[in-house]
């Protein structure tokens, strides 16, 4: 297949490009390179089966593919809340122009939506039935609303057009081809710890996250989107929980770094829990998550050595 990724460039883009690769599809990505980056896809640069268009999706564009990937919108709360309007537009006038595209070539699409539509969840672990604790004023309501109405898009063009969706929940992903400053936790700790400079731990560091390594994740979109009459909104994630205070211990022990931990105060709207329920996604994919954090984690550190 000829497969559009938007957003191409990327963190999960880009992985998600190279999977496709080495499965023998064709790829072209378009990305306006806010937050992508050129190093992320160079070693696609001249391959046969791919194509780079340099394009902002909030514009409407016309090309021929056999399906599309989602995946465009900074979504690091550092990078997503320099252009609040920007992100929101992103979301939703993206959305419309993706989805239009799907709807004239009649391809199914697939939207990388987010944990961030759970807000800070009164529920965990977060079902897909679980609606939300959500802001929608507050200063990561661009990203988290913004994804909310997305999905709202997707859900409507399926149901007045008949388009042919995919909606995946991602939640707190990790890997090689992380952006170094996109304030990523995995990213922050181990630039951190591989500095000799403080670990900074929000709160208390008792909030939890949930880390998939990336591979685990694209797998997971891939699975999804090539699995017929099953539309979402499907979770994709780790459902074992960590607190933050104990992953930069982790991080700190693998990297054998002298680093001291500090803690500054919790940033506002930062949710306390995230733990995806991936029950449906094993039932109705196969799929969960196989590399084990103390892998993954190596593996990053392993990455971002290489970038210091």
């Amino acid at each position: 297949m000829r497969i559009l990724v938007a957003g191409g460039a990327g963190f999960i883009g880009s992985n998600l490009t190279d999977r496709l690769l080495q499965l023998g599809h064709e790829v072209l990505c378009v990305d306006n390179f806010l937050t992508g980056s050129r190093g992320n896809i160079s070693d696609f640069l001249g391959h046969p089966r791919y194509e780079l268009l340099r394009h902002d999706i909030t514009d409407s564009f016309r090309v021929e593919v056999d399906g599309i990937f989602n995946l465009a919108c900074p979504a690091s709360p550092v990078q997503y809340q320099k252009n609040p309007v920007q992100t929101l537009t992103t979301n939703v006038q993206g959305s419309i122009n993706i989805l239009e595209l799907a709807r004239k070539l009649e391809v199914r699409v697939l939207q990388a939506s987010t944990s961030e539509v759970y807000g800070n969840p009164n529920v965990t672990p977060q079902p897909e039935t679980y609606w939300g604790n959500v802001n929608p004023i507050g200063i990561r309501s661009c990203y988290d609303e913004g994804k909310r109405a997305a999905e709202t898009l997707f859900f409507d063009y399926k149901r007045q057009y008949g388009v042919d969706i995919r909606v995946a929940r991602i939640f707190n992903t990790y890997g090689p081809r992380m952006a170094m400053d996109d304030g990523r936790v995995v990213s922050n700790f181990i630039i951190q710890a591989l500095k000799g400079t403080d670990m900074t731990v929000y709160g208390d560091g008792s909030q939890t996250r949930s880390l998939c390594y990336v591979d685990d994740l694209v797998e997971g979109l891939i699975k999804f989107f090539f699995t017929s009459e099953i539309h979402g909104p499907l979770n994709l994630g780790n459902p074992e929980p960590l607190s933050m205070l104990d992953l930069a211990k982790e991080v700190k022990s693998l990297s054998k770094s002298q680093s001291n931990i500090i803690f500054k105060p919790l940033p506002e709207d930062d949710p306390l829990q995230r733990e995806p329920d991936i029950t449906l996604a094993r039932k109705l994919i196969g799929w969960e998550p196989k590399v084990s954090r103390h892998e993954g984690l190596q593996k990053a550190i392993e990455y971002f050595e290489k970038l210091i």
